[in-house]
């Protein structure tokens, strides 16, 4: 049995700690937040603490905090030559502090308290100082059914600004259909079927050939047209994406 404490009570520290209180081969022996409150729900199932001092001897250390607070919290861990990983995808594994053997141990989803996760549909990232480490960290990931992928911390910048894109700024045009949609008393649940269908297309069709639309027609009659209709900062955004898919399909 592997033996876990996590330290943090965000969204990535509550959906970990509910996976692995139910894992096969793992066991989440501990958890640390310095506000003790946010881990009362787990109170019954697991030790609690808001002492870094009082960490429990586990085979693995999850740092799931912010960003900012991850080197912090490795430089102050009471111990050494133990494996300490954060869940950061934007943090090299070089900010975690050198007295402990590091790692990556990274779910790739947008996690939300109020929204329970299937984690045998997210992949994990992980990376490892060495073989040894890498293993273990593939094995936890595996009792969570997830798919597992070794992504080094340069790749893993990189993948970390891809999820932007197709996570936060899709999420942020979709903000933008439903305030239109709102302005013109339009119910915004005509738009899902639509979501729904351009999400599920790319897993039969590359988005280079799911791309569809005015842009991609150069169909200015109709971009000139949706241009009159929208705001200052909306027409700006519109233009944006208009012109990087002309500028995409226009050879081709």
């Amino acid at each position: 049995m592997i033996k876990v404490c996590l330290i943090g009570g965000g969204n990535v520290a509550f959906h970990l700690a509910y996976q692995f209180i139910k894992a096969e081969h793992v066991q989440l022996i501990q958890l640390y937040n310095r506000t003790l409150c946010k881990l009362n729900p787990f109170e019954n199932d697991v030790s609690i603490t808001d002492q870094l001092s009082e960490l429990m001897e586990a085979d693995l250390y999850i740092i799931a905090s912010s960003d900012s607070a991850i080197r912090e919290i490795s430089n102050q861990l009471p111990f050494s030559n133990r494996l300490v990983v954060h869940t950061s995808g934007s943090q090299e594994l070089s900010c975690l502090a050198s007295h402990n053997r590091r790692g990556v141990f990274y779910p790739l989803q947008s996690l939300s308290k109020s929204k329970p996760i299937d984690f045998s549909a997210i992949p994990i990232c992980i990376e490892a100082e060495n073989e040894d480490d890498l293993c273990l960290l593939h094995a936890i990931a595996s009792s969570l059914k997830s798919k597992v992928y070794n992504i080094s911390s340069e790749q893993r910048k990189y993948l970390h600004v891809a999820a932007v894109f197709v996570n936060n700024f899709v999420n942020h045009l979709y903000y933008i259909g439903q305030h239109i949609c709102k302005e013109k008393e339009i119910p915004f649940e005509i738009l899902m079927p639509l979501i729904k269908e351009t999400a599920d297309k790319i897993n039969y069709l590359s988005p280079e050939l799911a791309q569809t639309g005015p842009a991609l027609r150069n169909d200015m009659i109709t971009i000139e047209n949706h241009l009159k209709l929208i705001s200052t900062q909306e027409k700006e955004i519109y233009q944006l994406l208009t012109s990087s898919i002309t500028n995409v399909y226009k050879n081709k």
